[in-house]
């Protein structure tokens, strides 16, 4: 008698758990471009004009994502080489900022931003790293 209610009861449970994850939302995404803004003069290579070319590690620029009050951390993103970034959120309201601002004088403007079901947003970030 024990073993079959045992079994009901687990029985129970995966059903109630399957039934909890049917009536939770899906995901909406949320992309977008990284611009990095860099005062610093540009170098010539040569007499002829042409300039040295600085490349970008967007790994030094990390974004985080948090909650539209800014309390809690939900995420954290990197841009790939081109600059570029996507990243799977539940729906719901959040802000996205630059991590590490202080320590680099990187400048940036956190953006708000609303994920929607099935729905992709784009945010576009730029930032002033303050070289001069």
């Amino acid at each position: 008698m024990l073993l079959k209610n045992l079994i009901g009861i687990c029985v129970f449970l995966m059903l109630a758990g399957s039934a909890a994850s049917d009536n939770a939302l899906p995901s909406g995404v949320v992309e977008g471009h990284v611009k990095i803004i860099s005062l610093k003069e540009v170098e010539l290579a040569d007499a002829d004009v042409s300039t040295k070319a600085t490349s970008v590690n967007y790994s030094e620029y990390p974004l985080i994502i948090r909650t539209r009050d800014g309390q809690k951390e939900i995420s954290r993103v990197t841009a790939d080489a081109e600059g570029n970034y996507r990243l799977a959120l539940p729906p719901g309201d959040y802000i996205i900022d630059v991590e590490g601002r202080a320590p680099k004088r990187v400048r940036a403007t956190p953006r708000p931003f609303s994920v929607l079901p099935n729905q992709t947003v784009r945010v576009d970030m730029e930032i002033d790293t303050g070289i001069r």
